[in-house]
């Protein structure tokens, strides 16, 4: 946990950013932090993503780095699957849950649990992703991390979507989950979104 921020009883943690950001290989070492104090943790992630070892099963980061976890695909899933003993409950890839992810969170931290959330903030356009600003609002804790520049370097805080090597168009679905094959880290100067498919033109308004 960042800073000298003491917490007591319940509260929520969330760690976003971009991709190649290391969410979820922080979210595995507070997970095994809480483990080697003798919590009880319990660790969940969305079942869209099975991109490293253990597949649907597993936390996985970029540098190899795995633990086990329960895929789900919506917040009542996580709700039904709760261990009742469990002192610390993690969530990775949160962005593609729906909104229940909030009311339980909150729920999670008032009755005393240790909420520790991983997420991609922004979508490839660079707009909100999903659930993430209303968990972010609502948490004690917020660590936004950054990856490094593709292009040029500096900080990146936008995820790329490249498609047969070009910037994606507005118009394309925003859950579309890959690798480096297909997405990379870039700062804002140097994220570039296509016109829509459809020939619309891109509004800043």
């Amino acid at each position: 946990m960042s800073g000298t921020l003491q917490l007591t009883g319940g509260w929520i943690e969330v760690v976003a950013g971009v991709m190649f950001s290391g969410k979820s290989e922080e979210l595995i070492r507070r997970v095994r932090r809480a483990m080697i104090a003798k919590k009880r943790v319990q660790v969940f992630k969305s079942h869209l993503d099975d991109r490293y070892a253990g597949g649907i099963h597993a936390v996985g980061s970029h540098d190899g780095r795995t633990i086990e976890a329960i895929p789900v695909d919506s917040a009542r899933q996580i709700a039904l699957r709760l261990d009742p003993m469990a002192q610390v409950i993690a969530v990775d890839e949160v962005q593609f849950l729906d909104a229940g992810i909030v009311a339980l969170a909150n729920d999670l931290a008032a009755r005393g649990r240790r909420v520790i959330l991983a997420g991609t903030d922004t979508d490839f356009r660079g707009e909100p992703f999903g659930m993430m600003p209303q968990l972010m609002c609502v948490a004690e804790v917020v660590d936004k991390l950054h990856a490094i520049c593709v292009r040029c370097g500096a900080p990146a805080c936008r995820n790329q979507r490249l498609i047969d090597g070009r910037p994606a168009a507005y118009d394309s679905p925003v859950v579309m989950v890959g690798g480096a094959d297909s997405y990379e880290a870039r700062c804002r100067a140097c994220h570039d979104v296509a016109p829509p498919a459809g020939g619309g033109q891109l509004s800043l308004a």
